[in-house]
């Protein structure tokens, strides 16, 4: 009976001899959190230089490499694996080479094509000094960040609330001990005081002086008191005495002199 031929497993042409990929490179299902590893094979980057032409065959050694991924197509046909002109024309998952600071950094966005001009960013990984990483989602970052603040908020909630039992220990044993320290303690500082004022006082000769009210209306009549009534009328009623009091009064009420 006849089988199926195998298709030969890829070969990286950077390495001599070859053979295929180590059943650990093969990674998870896209979108599995990966970000707690890191890859590196020191053994290589004292082979090969890293640079932008070697640097995704670098990469394909990690765990983070699909090799269902257009770019092992062109590896197998023998071109370039990140020529866009043949991705372009292509659907499926694909590696870009988004970033390049070489020799240090150079970031590889896993997406996925559609179309020409059609794709779907899925994940992101960056290569730092030899070194592979998976860049965490930025939702991922934020639940980090929220959930480190409220660590720290609640880690001084706590310190207060302790440091504030022993103050109302204190008090207490303050409350149990004699007044006489109580008394001393409430002792008035003449020089605060007199530097208090001073400060006031600088600070109102630094005012400009309040300005003059502004003149009454004409026929506007100041509101008097009782006191000012009474006096007022007293005045008013001094007038009306016009007679002479010792002819037309009588004996009985003429004044003393």
């Amino acid at each position: 009976m006849a089988t199926t031929p195998m298709i030969p497993p890829p070969v990286n042409s950077n390495f001599e001899g070859g053979g295929p990929p180590p059943p650990g490179a093969i990674p998870p299902p896209p979108g599995t959190d990966m970000t707690g590893i890191c890859f590196r094979d020191q053994l290589w980057l004292n082979t090969y230089p890293l640079d932008r032409n070697l640097v995704f065959d670098y990469f394909a050694l990690s765990p983070f490499y699909d090799y269902t991924c257009n770019n092992e197509q062109l590896r197998i046909r023998a071109t370039h694996p990140l020529d866009i002109s043949h991705l372009s024309k292509m659907t499926g998952t694909e590696y870009m080479l988004s970033e390049v600071l070489e020799p240090h950094l150079f970031v590889f966005r896993k997406q996925k094509r559609d179309g020409p001009e059609k794709v779907t960013p899925m994940l992101t990984y960056y290569v730092l000094d030899g070194s592979i990483y998976q860049a965490p989602q930025l939702c991922n970052v934020f639940a980090s960040r929220v959930g480190r603040a409220l660590y720290h908020i609640s880690k001084a909630f706590t310190t207060a609330a302790s440091k504030l039992e022993k103050v109302g220990y204190v008090d207490a044993e303050n409350e149990s001990a004699p007044a006489e320290p109580k008394a001393a303690k409430e002792t008035i500082d003449f020089k605060e005081l007199k530097r208090v004022d001073h400060i006031l006082a600088s600070l109102q000769r630094k005012l400009p002086p309040a300005p003059p009210p502004p003149p009454f209306p004409d026929g506007y009549a100041l509101p008097t008191t009782e006191g000012e009534k009474g006096s007022s009328d007293a005045q008013q009623a001094e007038p009306l005495a016009s007679v002479d009091p010792i002819i037309d009064q009588g004996p009985s009420k003429r004044m003393k002199v």
